[in-house]
């Protein structure tokens, strides 16, 4: 790149088959899998967003209207299934309503994998996509994560009100030399620059007051980045700037229960493995101003013995800066009706394919 407690019909806690909750080794093929090694499953962000996003998943499952979609425009009193199947595309870039929005889509994407027998070794989610990853890890209830990200998106949002601000990505500069470009630039302007997420080497995504974040766009390009791109965002997502929004987060986290996770969960805040139910507490807060190290989650994936990434949900971001950190693992994605259908065939129990 968010509580009441209300009774609903039930519906499942966590689309995900559980698993064992501690790392995967190193070395050894998964036990279902055979030959092929662990699966991960990855879930977007914001900025994956797009009008129609869903409605390939719920064509060839209609059942997950009921069980996802009308519950979610219950809970929320807002009509998210309309704004995510017909927009306006205005409204899904307000961060209030991108961030559950890109939630349930990649929430009824996994149920549907789940469905036809494809479940994940590990999971791991990129700030956002963290909520869509507990959930599949059995740690939160989907409705309790759906109450979350939707207050994440309000405090976010007002962040932005109050101190306006931007982001923008730099590629082709090591991430030694974007820190020190973001130092020299706070410490000129006394105004917030810093690299909110290493996202490959070579790409980093820096956040702050937009005055700050103009200089180091500048600043970058001068130092022979290939480019230094405004990005269209809501908020200055994992800078300082959103250290105001921690102890009212951590309010709205501490209404809810977090279990013990079923499946291992890599958090982006640390790059390592999330073990235990309070310390995933802990990096959700911590998650809002801090960076998103998503080069050293994906490396240490693969150095526990994941061989194929699925990005679960719509987009293609992930999956693209997945091949690029390992080039010789294979990713798949889930964003339309094609790459859906080949990650099924690629992945899925024959049985669950033909069913």
């Amino acid at each position: 790149m968010t509580h009441t407690d209300t009774q609903h019909p039930a519906a499942p806690a966590s689309p995900a088959a559980p698993a064992a909750a501690t790392a995967p080794a190193a070395s050894g093929a998964s036990d279902t899998e055979g030959q092929r090694g662990k699966t991960a499953f990855l879930f977007p962000g914001q900025g994956s967003q797009k009008v129609g996003m869903g409605l390939d998943v719920i064509a060839a499952r209609p059942d997950l209207v009921e069980t996802y979609y009308q519950q979610a425009d219950d809970i929320l009193g807002i009509p998210l299934s309309k704004l995510c199947w017909e927009g306006p595309e205005d409204a899904l870039r307000d961060t209030a309503i991108t961030q559950p929005a890109v939630f349930l889509t990649s929430l009824v994407t996994l149920d549907l994998l789940g469905d036809r027998g494809v479940h994940p070794d590990v999971v791991a989610g990129h700030s956002l996509g963290e909520y869509t990853a507990l959930v599949a890890a059995g740690v939160l209830d989907w409705r309790d994560a759906l109450r979350l990200v939707r207050r994440r998106g309000q405090l976010m949002a007002g962040v932005n009100e109050r101190v306006p601000g931007a982001m923008a990505a730099v590629l082709g500069l090591d991430l030694a030399t974007v820190e020190e470009i973001c130092a020299e630039v706070a410490a000129e302007t006394g105004q917030v620059a810093e690299v909110a997420n290493d996202n490959e080497p070579g790409q980093s995504v820096v956040s702050g007051e937009a005055g700050a974040i103009e200089k180091v766009r500048e600043a970058a390009q001068r130092a022979g980045a290939v480019k230094a791109i405004a990005l269209p965002v809501g908020a200055p997502f994992h800078c300082a700037l959103m250290r105001g929004i921690e102890e009212e987060f951590a309010a709205e986290l501490d209404q809810v229960t977090f279990r013990e996770p079923s499946t291992p969960v890599v958090s982006g805040v640390t790059a390592d493995y999330a073990t235990s139910a309070r310390g995933i507490t802990d990096a959700l807060r911590r998650q809002l101003a801090g960076r998103v190290r998503w080069t050293g989650s994906v490396q240490l994936m693969a150095a526990s013995g994941v061989t194929h990434f699925v990005e679960v949900g719509p987009g293609k971001v992930l999956s693209g800066l997945c091949r690029r950190i390992v080039p010789e693992l294979t990713s798949y994605t889930t964003n339309d009706e094609r790459r859906l259908a080949k990650t099924l065939d690629a992945l899925a129990p024959t049985a669950a394919v033909a069913a």
